[in-house]
């Protein structure tokens, strides 16, 4: 006894046994109003920054090129609607490393209506009326054919050549290609550089790798785009199976809890069991192939994943990978085989919680609707404040010039002291940017973007776990099941929330914001410190990583333990989180062991799901069966949908478990405190399930007969 008495001394006192206690307290009061208040200004501030970001900024900036006048090639209801395409007068000149600085070519960038589609000098051209106005295409407004050919080159209105071009990403990129090994352009290997000297093609290709540096992965998210326009119906399809499955698994578990826990068991096993087979026999049949044993080192990175998959050490990764999966759940299974039978009793009474309360179901639909509409908020506002820099303009010269790189005005600058001392030089378009206090200040504005997205989407998930919570602690307490229950208990436990403890979710909600924030800080620094050799720094920034994570972690299960309290008691964050702390703490055995191996069983539930979804999408858009093949759409990438389907899945899965998550940390909980209030007697009879006190030896003694 005195070791008892230390013990509750230090994890708190136990919950003594109260006549009067049915449930969720009705009668309570608005807590953490301080938090509430800071919220709700937080709130009006993120308004009023989207508001803010949404007069200044200009999303045109992301979807058409932009010409060295700062002007929009191919926006509708502009001069340059027909010109859709971008032409570099030198595309040469991109082949300087200043390009990958600044992410402009230090050269003229004009919109056309199409690329040039022969070689062409300006000097050949000029001889030939028709030439020179098929010339003039490419050349800026005021070029007449009085003109000599010296003053249009010094004026820079023309370029001094055209190479035959293809369109790509909407800009003009020379037709670059190979014969005999040797690069051509146009089917010629040299080419005229204007000036009358011979160049070799292969001097383009420099002026094109730099010129495509970023627009590289442009071009990869536009095949996925595609991809996506032509299986979007199918990958609609899959995730609508995947919903219907999670739904009929939950129907199933809630008739049939004891025997589906078993069949989920065995079912994830011998997927798993599948996946390492399918590997092994792709490993097997790629053996001999040319090409086939080549490493992922020496592959690198490609922007089309299907190469990976020709490879065998692909296949070997993701053999392992699953073996290794599949000998841990085996392995947990072996070891908590008792402790099984009461995870299996206490989902089996989540099934009945649900059952009565089938609405819960539902509510992830309502948590998914506000999750979609913060993330929608803070993804437009991200792009208007992304593109709300004013363009900023540049000298560009190809001789030593004191004002090279400087900042000009276009409007004058043909009269200015610049041009005057570097005749060569242009005042071109560089990037967007801004001097104004707005400008100065809007990386503040995408970090308070940033902030106040983590904490509305947590702020959403908080009320969704403390309504969850309220509605099924309702039916664990109600003596006489379900007409002790209120009428709607999701609604009424949704009014709580919001009525009273708005300022409690707030609370929450912060702390696990700043933390996934300062995690975020952490990555960005990572990112820059990659090419660093400081190897105590790069050993620091791993530490506070992990830290972080394990942190984030902890928070996460204390605030979903405090909601549980919230939702019951009615009491602020800090004294429900200290509540819930110390009965976790009172029954740490019970936590690290039955707790664990429920979430385990619920885990292994959405990963069957993802399994048996992720398996049939793989062969219908891989065109592996005879049947699909002429059924499946032709993509360039045959893992986009399957990625999609899979995600799609998971999430799906994940959120109609959560229900069954929730309902059954709220019956824990409710479970715990029952223990600690009452005794088995007459006048303090258990509240759990027969199921529940058989497993656990619990028994209520009758009552005295009168």
């Amino acid at each position: 006894m005195p070791e008892e008495e230390e013990f509750y001394g230090k994890h708190g006192e136990p919950r003594k046994y109260d006549p009067t206690f049915k449930g969720p307290i009705q009668n309570r009061g608005c807590t953490d109003i301080v938090c509430c208040i800071l919220f709700i200004l937080a709130i009006l501030a993120y308004i009023a920054v989207g508001i803010l970001a949404w007069s200044q900024g200009d999303p045109r900036k992301v979807i058409y090129p932009t010409d060295s006048r700062g002007q929009f090639c191919g926006q509708a209801g502009t001069p340059l609607e027909k010109k859709p395409l971008l032409f570099y007068f030198n595309i040469m000149k991109c082949a300087s490393p200043m390009v990958l600085l600044e992410f402009q070519c230090p050269t003229t960038q004009m919109c056309v209506e199409k690329c040039p589609d022969k070689f062409m000098t300006l000097v050949k051209a000029y001889s030939n009326k028709n030439d020179f106005d098929y010339y003039k295409n490419f050349c800026k407004e005021g070029v007449t054919n009085a003109m000599g050919i010296p003053k249009i080159l010094q004026l820079g209105l023309c370029p001094a050549m055209l190479t035959p071009s293809k369109p790509f990403t909407r800009r003009c990129f020379p037709a670059l290609g190979q014969k005999g090994g040797v690069i051509t352009v146009g089917n010629n290997s040299q080419f005229d550089d204007g000036s009358g000297k011979m160049r070799d093609a292969k001097d383009l290709v420099d002026g094109v790798k730099n010129a495509t540096v970023v627009i590289e992965a442009r071009q990869t998210v536009m095949k996925i785009f595609e991809d996506y326009t032509q299986s979007w119906y199918w990958i609609l399809l899959g995730l609508v199976i995947a919903m219907l499955t999670s739904l009929l698994f939950i129907v199933l578990l809630r008739f049939l809890a004891g025997i589906m826990v078993w069949v989920m068991i065995a079912m994830v096993i011998v997927v798993i069991g599948y996946g390492i087979f399918h590997c092994y026999m792709e490993y097997a049949a790629l053996k001999g192939e040319a090409g086939a044993d080549v490493t992922l080192q020496q592959l690198g990175f490609q922007t089309d994943f299907s190469v990976y998959l020709q490879i065998r050490q692909t296949w070997l990764a993701f053999m392992i990978i699953l073996a290794i999966v599949e000998v841990i759940i085996i392995l947990v299974l072996i070891f908590l085989r008792k402790r099984l039978l009461i995870a299996v009793a206490l989902i089996k009474e989540a099934s009945r919680a649900i059952g009565h309360v089938m609405c819960s179901l539902f509510y992830p639909l309502f948590t998914f609707l506000l999750l979609a509409m913060v993330i929608a908020y803070w993804a437009v506002t991200a792009v208007f404040l992304s593109t709300s820099n004013e363009p900023i303009y540049k000298v560009f010269n190809e001789t030593a010039c004191d004002h090279s790189r400087q900042t000009c005005d276009p409007q004058n600058y043909t009269t200015s002291t610049m041009k005057a001392q570097c005749p060569d030089s242009e005042c071109l378009f560089a990037f967007y940017g801004g001097e104004t206090v707005y400008h100065k200040y809007l990386i503040g504005l995408q970090f308070y973007n940033v902030f106040l997205f983590f904490w509305c989407a947590n702020f959403v998930t908080a009320l969704g776990q403390m309504t969850l919570a309220g509605a099924f602690a309702s039916y664990y307490w109600a003596f006489v099941k379900p007409d002790d229950m209120p009428a709607f208990p999701v609604f009424s436990a949704l009014g709580r929330s919001l009525r009273y403890h708005t300022g409690t979710l707030a609370f929450g909600s912060l702390i696990l914001s700043i933390i996934q924030i300062i995690r975020v800080l952490l990555e960005y620094l990572d990112h820059k410190l990659k090419g660093a050799q400081n190897k105590f720094a790069k050993f620091l920034l791993c530490c506070l990583k992990c830290c972080f994570w394990c942190l984030e972690k902890f928070i996460k299960f204390l605030n979903r333990n405090a909601y549980i309290m919230v939702a019951i008691y009615g009491k602020n964050f800090c004294t429900s989180a200290r509540d819930a702390f110390f009965l976790l703490m009172r029954n740490m055995i019970r936590v690290a062991v039955l707790d664990k191996v429920t979430d385990f069983l619920l885990f292994l539930g959405k990963l069957l799901i993802v399994g048996l979804v992720g398996i049939f999408a793989f062969f219908f858009f891989s065109g592996r069966v005879k049947a699909f093949e002429n059924t499946a759409p032709h993509l360039h990438y045959y893992w986009v949908p399957i990625l999609t389907v899979v995600i799609g899945s998971y999430l799906i899965a994940h959120g109609f478990f959560s229900v069954y998550a929730m309902c059954v940390d709220t019956l824990f909980l409710c479970f715990l405190e029952d223990l600690e209030r009452n005794d088995g007697s007459a006048e303090r009879p258990y509240l759990m399930p027969e199921s529940l006190r058989k497993v656990l030896n619990k028994k209520n003694k009758s009552q005295p007969a009168e």
